[in-house]
């Protein structure tokens, strides 16, 4: 039987651009992904509910019968946590917060160069994939801090008591910050070690991702006690929540 490594990973392409989504999937096809193409929301949400898993969403924005971030936020709001790499000809920075806001993992503007977006396709799925089910069990990994009970290899959260859903990457990147507790981590190593991107990442990026694990996890996000920004260096996990931030 072949190992989880060795299994295809498989990706959607939602995009209506015929031109453009032949290309991907071909260029995809050849870094050796099976890929399949919606090209509306409506197809794409078709393809997502059906037998097939996917592994990772290429996601374009302005689609036929609605905007691809709506389709993002209504897969979060359904718990399918999969990675989304979002794509738009709109690029300013309110409408890459708007994406991320969706729950999109990665956001790349058009036009983009095509190893561009190969590398962040590789980058989001290199993850350790938290919510297989069908792998062999692996002992328990906990963090717990205030409210909250998080099992990583579970892919289970709760504050208090109610359940939460995280999106592999937050997931990700609580794990990190919670193994460099107590230190300040620069955007810049957050980007490298969490997206395993360099030249590509956007420092707005990790932004929008620690107001989304404040939201998920503070009491007050804004006077937060876990999260805290540091001015000019990054940010700090303080899991004992007695530093709020000023």
């Amino acid at each position: 039987m072949a190992s989880a490594e060795q299994v295809p990973r498989r990706v959607l392409i939602v995009e209506d651009e015929a031109h453009l989504a032949a290309g991907l999937k071909l260029n995809l096809e050849l870094d050796g992904y099976e890929v399949e193409v919606a090209g509306s929301v409506r197809e794409a949400a078709r393809k997502l509910a059906g037998a097939t898993r996917f592994d990772l969403v290429v996601l374009d924005r302005m689609l036929p019968d609605a905007d691809g971030a709506e389709l993002c936020r209504r897969m979060r709001q359904a718990g399918q946590l999969l990675p989304v790499l979002m794509l738009t000809a709109r690029a300013t920075p309110g409408d890459r917060v708007e994406g991320l806001e969706a729950g999109a993992d990665d956001y790349l503007p058009k036009p983009f160069e095509l190893d561009e977006l190969r590398a962040r396709v590789r980058a989001l799925l290199r993850r350790r994939r938290w919510d297989r089910r069908d792998e062999a069990p692996v002992q328990r990994e906990l963090l717990r801090f205030g409210q909250a009970e998080v099992d990583f290899s579970a892919h289970e959260v709760r504050v208090g008591g109610e359940p939460r859903r995280l999106t592999t990457l937050e997931l990700d990147l609580l794990r990190y910050l919670a193994e460099h507790a107590g230190r300040v981590v620069s955007r810049e190593e957050l980007l490298e070690r969490v997206w395993k991107v360099r030249a590509h990442g956007s420092r707005r990026t990790v932004d929008n991702f620690i107001v989304r694990l404040r939201r998920h996890f503070e009491p007050d996000p804004s006077n937060p006690r876990y999260f805290l920004s540091v001015r000019g260096a990054g940010y700090k996990f303080d899991p004992s929540g007695g530093h709020p931030a000023g």
